[in-house]
């Protein structure tokens, strides 16, 4: 079903009515911005307006500084909604990806969804989890592997700024990887033959993955760094390293690509005589993002009652490309992650679209699409059959 005008009204009339204090809070962490697991002002901001708000704060969830749960629930048993906050800037171009507005999203959707459970129009509880470090370490894969999800929510929402509207777009999954290669040192000139060349291995090993490119998906990538590569040029490097990451549309595309570099670089060390380490982020992979479509569907035509005809995924051409952690929750529970346009045609993670981030109409905006992402999860909530369409649908599985 739809929602009814009278449930509508009262989400868009709670959202209306904390537009301003979000703005407030959004322009706080819009310029104050703060890299991951260092976002103390804007974890400030968000706990104590939630708890001002009447949701139990939970602080530093599982040894994470900055992440925090805010709960509330009407006491009945009901379906229980969740959403996402990220709050983390990039190093140098400060909310490059808008993460000030997916911040007061999260809260304006929570908020909605309480008032409703005040009045008892819906029965259960809404779950705001505050992510920190979505650019770095990843909070959500961790929130996922110790249950923090999956134990309090059976679904979960959120939205990201973009200069498209999109629903179904595509992120990749994402791994990195610190290569070491070990050798002996020996004098360049006087006695190289004693050498085991710890650089020369890591060459080849960028050598062979340079051919392996040749033969992987046009989707793929992978690409790496250099770390160290000896002290002096006059020694044999007895250490050389790399940095790696790789990206898949699918988490099982990503594990197979994992395995090929991993090769390039083992018979690299075959191959001089090098003993070789790999040392795979310690969170875990970022998984691709599993949109589900019937929740997806339902929340593009809200948007289409706000005057925004949103397609069913971005367009091939808007090279879109990126990653989010987001996708180990969607593996998780059922899940939504739409993006939308600010107003500008800038893209994710420049200067230019630093500012745009900070402008009223993405403020605006970004209320809009929260106006319709919690009438998707009240939808869920009060209509079973909805709901379970979702579930079958999550059932089924991404296909790989």
């Amino acid at each position: 079903m739809v929602l009814s005008a009278y449930i509508k009204k009262i989400v868009e009339d709670t959202i209306q009515k904390h537009s301003q204090e979000l703005r407030t809070i959004g322009l706080e962490i819009h310029d104050h911005p703060e890299q991951g697991n260092q976002e103390f002002i804007a974890f400030k901001l968000l706990t104590e307006y939630m708890e001002k708000h009447g949701f139990k704060v939970t602080r530093g969830v599982v040894g994470l500084e900055t992440a925090f749960i805010a709960e509330y629930s009407n006491g009945k048993n009901g379906r229980r909604i969740g959403f996402c906050s990220e709050y983390d800037a990039l190093p140098n171009i400060g909310h490059g990806c808008g993460h000030n507005l997916i911040a007061v999203q999260g809260v304006a959707c929570a908020l909605a969804v309480k008032t409703l459970l005040e009045k008892n129009l819906i029965s259960g509880s809404v779950t705001l989890f505050g992510t920190p470090a979505e650019e770095s370490t990843c909070s959500k894969i961790t929130l996922v592997k110790e249950n923090i999800v999956q134990d309090r929510v059976d679904f979960a929402m959120m939205l990201h700024p973009s200069a498209v509207d999109a629903v179904f777009s595509k992120t990749l999954a994402l791994d990195q990887v610190v290569i070491e290669f070990f050798g002996k040192a020996s004098h360049a000139g006087a006695s190289p033959w004693e050498g085991i060349n710890a650089l020369d291995a890591l060459m080849q090993g960028f050598d062979n993955t340079a051919m392996l490119r040749q033969q992987t998906l046009p989707t793929n990538r992978i690409h790496g760094i250099i770390k160290h590569g000896g002290n002096s040029a006059n020694v044999i490097p007895d250490h050389a390293s790399a940095h790696f990451f790789v990206r898949a549309l699918t988490r099982t595309e990503l594990s197979n690509l994992k395995s090929k570099l991993e090769n390039c670089f083992k018979a690299a060390a075959i191959a001089t005589g090098c003993t070789v380490k790999f040392t795979w982020a310690p969170q875990g992979q970022i998984d691709d993002l599993f949109n589900n479509e019937i929740f997806g569907l339902r929340y593009i035509e809200y948007m289409k009652e706000k005057g925004v005809d949103i397609p069913l995924t971005i367009p091939e051409d808007a090279g879109v490309m990126a990653s989010t952690d987001m996708g180990n929750i969607s593996y998780a529970v059922p899940s939504l992650h739409p993006t939308y346009s600010i107003g500008s045609k800038a893209f994710n993670h420049t200067a230019e679209f630093t500012t745009a981030a900070g402008t009223l109409i993405a403020h605006e905006k970004a209320m809009t699409s929260a106006v319709c992402l919690a009438m998707t999860a009240v939808d869920a909530s009060l209509d079973s059959t909805f709901f379970e369409q979702a579930v079958e649908s999550f059932k089924k599985g991404k296909q790989q």
